[in-house]
């Protein structure tokens, strides 16, 4: 399943300790101010849901789903995928587009002519999944094909390593786009945080 994948790439992309298998998902235990610890549940669990909320916990669960105290509820997000496919990634002469991978993670920075960062991302590689993460475009520089370019560099990257499905979780602004180059929605997703 997709979700698999998600979270085994999303803590090799965020350096945290891999996901430990619960009874209904995983626990990813992230440790940062903030963001203590993560439920990652492809349903619903209202026995498990409801013994959590311990400050700085947060969850991601397949579905839309309603919670009440103390969840704080985020913006709708949307878990895709897609077959990778190897294309080049190009952009405009005043842009550099760099890839690099140390170890099991791509990084793709597009830079504008002053060395500025106009657009970046990456994908964590895990079995033959790419889980891409963390891609976005400065404000200004937007509308210019340099997200495009972004996913086009990281999917051939990832496909050359071996990888032959990506596997997202995108924001409502960022689904357009990835709707846009063939990703296909599998499930839409809650995400919630604890303040306590």
């Amino acid at each position: 399943m997709s979700l698999d994948a998600w979270v085994h790439g999303w803590t090799i992309s965020r350096g945290t300790p891999a996901p430990v298998k619960i009874r209904s998902g995983y626990r990813v235990d992230v440790g940062l101010p903030g963001h203590q610890v993560r439920y990652v549940l492809p349903t619903y669990d209202a026995v498990l849901v409801d013994g959590l909320g311990e400050p700085d916990t947060w969850l991601k669960i397949c579905g839309q789903v309603s919670l009440g105290a103390p969840w704080q509820v985020q913006p709708v997000e949307y878990l895709m995928s897609r077959p990778l496919a190897g294309a080049g990634a190009s952009v405009a002469a005043s842009y550099e587009l760099t890839s690099v991978r140390r170890d099991s993670v791509v990084d793709v920075v597009v830079r504008d002519a002053d060395g500025s960062v106009a657009a970046r991302g990456k994908a964590a590689l895990t079995g033959d999944a790419a889980v891409f993460d963390q891609v976005e475009t400065s404000p200004h520089h937007r509308r210019r094909g340099l997200g495009r370019s972004v996913m086009a560099a990281l999917s051939a990257a990832a496909q050359y390593a071996g990888a032959n499905t990506g596997v997202l979780v995108a924001t409502e602004d960022g689904r357009a786009l990835y709707t846009a180059l063939g990703w296909t929605l599998e499930s839409p997703m809650t995400a919630a945080v604890s303040r306590g």
